[in-house]
C-alpha cells in the first residue's frame, strides 16, 4: 500500500513514528512504523529519515506499507490458560518460561504458536507476520496476563490505550531487601544499554520516559513483596527501575544477584491485573489472576 501526506501546521512538532501510528488509514503500530522507517519505506521530502524526526509544515511524506505476508509460523497445539475470550480479544495467563513471540533461538513453542492454533486466521495483522495479535508482551520468565487482539480494529483500540497510558497493568514482584518507604514512584528514562545490547538501562539523555508506581504489600526482612503499577511500558521496566533503587527482583540474574538462594529460574514477577476499555463496547473491563504455584510456594518459605 502506498500513502502520501503533505504536512500542515497541525502536524508540526510531532515525531514521525508517532504521526504514522496515528493515521487510521495506515493501521500500523508505532513499533511497526519504526520498522518501516528503518527499512527505508518512509521517505521525508524524498529522503531517508529517522523515527524521531520532528515534522514541519510543508514536508511531504511517502510511505510504502508492504502487503501482509502469510505467516511462516506453524500453529502448535500448546495448552493455553484462557481467562476470557470473545470475538475481539483473548486474555491468557502466560506461564513461566514461555516466550511471547518468535525470536532468535525461539522459533517454536511460543505463545504466538499456541494462539495461531487456537485462533486460526482470526488475529490482527498490524504488528506483522511474527507477532499476529500481539499488542504488548512480557518477558519469558514473567508470568501473568496478556491480551491478544483478534482483529485490526481491536488492535488499534488497545494500541491507542497503551499510547495514552490508560490501560491498567499491576504486577506482583518479590524484590531483594527491605524498602524504606511503603510506597513510591520511580520516574527514570529507560533505553538500551550502551554496551550490552541485550540489557536496558537508566539513560537520562537518550532513554524514553518510564514511570513505575510501587506499593509494599508484605515485608520479610531480607525480601519484600510489592505491587508495581506501570504508567508506561518500556522493555524490562520494572526490573530496571527496582534495581535502580537498590532493590532488584529476586531471581533476576540480569539486573540483580548472580547467585540465587532459592534455585529460581528467572525473576519473581507476575502480571496480576489487566484492565482496559473493551474495543467494541467501550466499557471498562478488568481481569485478575492468582499467583503461579512457584510464587505462592516461595511466599510460604519467606513467611516461615
Amino acid at each position: 500500500m502506498q500513502a502520501h501526506y503533505s504536512l500542515t501546521e497541525r502536524e508540526a512538532g510531532q515525531r514521525l513514528d508517532r504521526f504514522l501510528s496515528e493515521q487510521a488509514a495506515l493501521g500500523i503500530s508505532r513499533s511497526y512504523a519504526g520498522r518501516l522507517i528503518e527499512e527505508n519505506r518512509v521517505l521525508l521530502d524524498g529522503k531517508r529519515t529517522k523515527a524521531g524526526t520532528k515534522l514541519r509544515a510543508g514536508m511531504k511524506l511517502d510511505i510504502t506499507v508492504p502487503e501482509p505476508e502469510k505467516p511462516e509460523l506453524l500453529p502448535e497445539d500448546i495448552p493455553l490458560s484462557i481467562v476470557y475470550e470473545d470475538e475481539d480479544v483473548l486474555i491468557v495467563n502466560k506461564p513461566k518460561g514461555m516466550v511471547v513471540h518468535p525470536a532468535a533461538g525461539h522459533g517454536s513453542g511460543t505463545l504466538v504458536n499456541a494462539i495461531l492454533h487456537h485462533c486460526g486466521d482470526t488475529l490482527s495483522s498490524i504488528n506483522g507476520v511474527a507477532r499476529p495479535g500481539i499488542v504488548h508482551r512480557i518477558d519469558k520468565d514473567t508470568t501473568g496476563l496478556l491480551v491478544i487482539c483478534k482483529n485490526d480494529e481491536a488492535h488499534r483500540s488497545l494500541s491507542e490505550q497503551l499510547r495514552v497510558h490508560s490501560i491498567t497493568r499491576r504486577y506482583a514482584a518479590i524484590v531483594c531487601g527491605n524498602l524504606r518507604e511503603d510506597s513510591g514512584t520511580i520516574d527514570k528514562p529507560i533505553g538500551r544499554h550502551r554496551t550490552e545490547r541485550k540489557r536496558q538501562a537508566i539513560d537520562p539523555e537518550r532513554g524514553r520516559e518510564a514511570v513505575t508506581h510501587y506499593t509494599v504489600l508484605e515485608r520479610f526482612g531480607a525480601y519484600t513483596l510489592v505491587e508495581c503499577r506501570l504508567e508506561t511500558g518500556r522493555t524490562h521496566q520494572i526490573r530496571v527501575h527496582m534495581a535502580s533503587i537498590g532493590h532488584p527482583l529476586l531471581g533476576d540474574e540480569v539486573y540483580g544477584q548472580r547467585k540465587q538462594p532459592f534455585r529460581l529460574e528467572g525473576q519473581c514477577l507476575h502480571a496480576k491485573t489487566l484492565g482496559f476499555r473493551h474495543p467494541r463496547t467501550g466499557e471498562y473491563v478488568e481481569f485478575d489472576s492468582e499467583y503461579p504455584e512457584y510464587f505462592t510456594a516461595l511466599l510460604r518459605k519467606l513467611r516461615h
